[in-house]
């Protein structure tokens, strides 16, 4: 394992960016050793980029590594080749690591008995999004999948015992999904001390196609597997797990319900692009009320 100061592990943390100069500075402004507590070699592999995403990254320390042509995968199996230490982080370029998370997730991989993943829990911001938005995610957040899964929160942590399960990242758009699959359940751990923020789409039409590329991407993974258990799909579990448990959420499941049946239909019809979600990559308005936890 290679040492950073005083003989800390150094961690590689790898974030994949695609034009992402909007929000890749505060990214990296929070993987400063004194807020995390731990010595980082931070990859930020630019990948078909027409903005200062480059420039803002090497401005902050980071190493980049730029491709011309884009795609999550490309981009990942790049900065493997140039990453060094471990744990590896696998770190979404919107997403703001809380204060020494970093640290709290290489811990849990080194002191819990078989674990070789582990992920933050994750927080869904819902603040001023139009109520179908906000109706989804408090069915979505209760979910126990997101409890389980390694998905839906844009930070994961894998041991060295874990990165050797696989080789490249394989050309799939669903790279969190094709992480989980190489893991038990028990072998996945949520350190729930640590709360990541998870921006929701700012519109009900955004959220619509977030959702499509998802199951697009989901069922690319599923098709492409070939000896790994790929987690299914739990059609029923909002109103096992959720609905029926809190009969006051009956009214959100109705949206819930029609979004969901929404995108299913759009991703089996190839209609609903397959773009990420831009309404997340611009300033939210101020808002004081709603924040949802899981």
């Amino acid at each position: 394992m290679t040492t950073g100061v005083e003989g800390l592990p150094l961690i590689s943390v790898i974030i994949a960016a695609h034009d992402e100069a909007a929000v890749i500075g505060r990214c990296l402004d929070a993987l400063s050793p004194a807020v995390q507590g731990v010595p980082l070699q931070v990859i930020v592999s630019a990948n078909g980029c027409t903005d200062a995403t480059a420039e803002i990254a090497r401005a902050r320390g980071a190493t980049v590594v730029e491709r011309a042509e884009p795609g999550k995968p490309g981009a990942l199996n790049a900065a493997e080749r140039i990453a060094t230490g471990f744990p590896r982080v696998y770190l979404d370029a919107d997403i703001v690591a809380p204060p020494r998370a970093i640290l709290a997730l290489a811990d849990a991989l080194l002191t819990r008995q078989g674990v070789l993943a582990a992920m933050p829990a994750r927080r869904v911001v819902i603040t001023g999004r139009p109520w179908p938005v906000r109706a989804y995610f408090r069915i979505n957040q209760r979910l126990p999948v997101f409890r389980r899964g390694l998905f839906g929160r844009g930070l994961i942590a894998v041991s060295e015992t874990g990165r050797a399960r696989f080789g490249e990242f394989p050309a799939l758009t669903a790279d969190d999904l094709f992480l989980d699959a190489q893991f038990a359940d028990a072998e996945k751990s949520e350190v729930t001390e640590i709360v990541v923020e998870v921006e929701s789409p700012r519109t009900t039409a955004a959220l619509v196609r977030r959702l499509v590329r998802v199951r697009r991407g989901n069922t690319e993974m599923r098709r492409a597997a070939a000896g790994v258990a790929v987690r299914s799909a739990d059609r029923w579990s909002w109103f096992r797990d959720v609905v029926r448990h809190d009969l006051r959420l009956a009214p959100d499941a109705i949206a819930y319900l029609a979004i969901t049946m929404l995108a299913g239909v759009r991703a089996r019809r190839g209609s609903g692009g397959w773009g990420r979600d831009e309404s997340t990559r611009t300033p939210a308005p101020p808002h004081p009320e709603e924040v949802s936890s899981s």
